[in-house]
């Protein structure tokens, strides 16, 4: 009898508890100056990082300018690869003014067609939103990781990452650029490395990440296991129960 898988993790959930982990990091860096417009006690921010982490978890529904405009920067790029229209995401470019008109969600973005074009051209043969999944063996017993995967060429994958403003190594912290090779490679899919590109809509970037198990696997497993006693320790404010696999 094969054994049971006890939980179920996205990897973007690890990213959300990442920051979590990173909360006095990232308060000290953002919020603690004393000229800040945006200043807030260190515990008021902390209990804010820890409601949107259980938010998270729960799939509360919210509203963000900001992802939806990510969003739908993803599906033009899928559509300027495949050369197809979307069905979710209306766009139409404006030739005169070089951009592309987007609606997601009752709202209208505007894109740089030249920004637009550079990733599309850039995935030219990848596979767009790869579903991937796997099985990791842990102290707390079996977790499945899953996710979707932006762009899968032979021997990388990418993740399309929007910002209002970008810094070098942004995303070296998150928990993409682990998951999802490791899911291919259980199903015997390894790939060499894991890019972050990257837009501030004026500009592009990239942050590029080899992929080596035997450093990885047992990083990622540590993380996975924090974030089991951290669930646990929760249990009680978590009403969505799939991340328990018990839905």
């Amino acid at each position: 009898m094969l054994p049971k898988v006890k939980y179920r993790l996205y990897a973007t959930l690890l990213d959300a508890y990442q920051d979590y982990l990173d909360c006095e990091k990232n308060y000290n860096k953002f919020y603690s100056n004393p000229d800040s417009p945006n200043l807030i006690a260190y515990d008021e921010y902390e209990s804010k990082v820890l409601k949107n982490l259980i938010d998270r978890i729960n799939r509360v529904p919210f509203d963000s300018d900001a992802a939806d405009k990510g969003t739908a920067f993803n599906e033009i790029v899928d559509c300027l690869i495949k050369g197809c229209e979307s069905s979710k995401c209306p766009f139409h470019e404006d030739k005169d003014l070089g951009f592309i008109f987007a609606d997601y969600k009752g709202k209208r973005f505007a894109y740089s067609k030249a920004i637009c074009q550079e990733f599309a051209d850039y995935y030219q043969g990848a596979m767009s939103q790869v579903f991937v999944t796997a099985n990791l063996p842990t102290s707390y017993g079996l977790v499945e990781l899953y996710g979707y995967i932006d762009e899968l060429m032979p021997f990388s994958v990418h993740d399309i990452k929007t910002t209002k403003r970008y810094e070098a190594f942004k995303f070296r912290n998150h928990w993409q650029h682990l998951v999802y090779p490791y899911c291919l490679g259980q199903r015997g899919n390894e790939v060499e490395y894991f890019e972050y590109n990257i837009t501030d809509f004026y500009d592009t970037y990239t942050e590029r990440y080899d992929y080596v198990p035997e450093r990885d696997v047992p990083r990622l497993r540590n993380h996975v296991e924090s974030f089991i006693e951290f669930l646990c320790t929760y249990r009680s404010s978590i009403t969505d129960k799939k991340v328990f696999n018990l839905l």
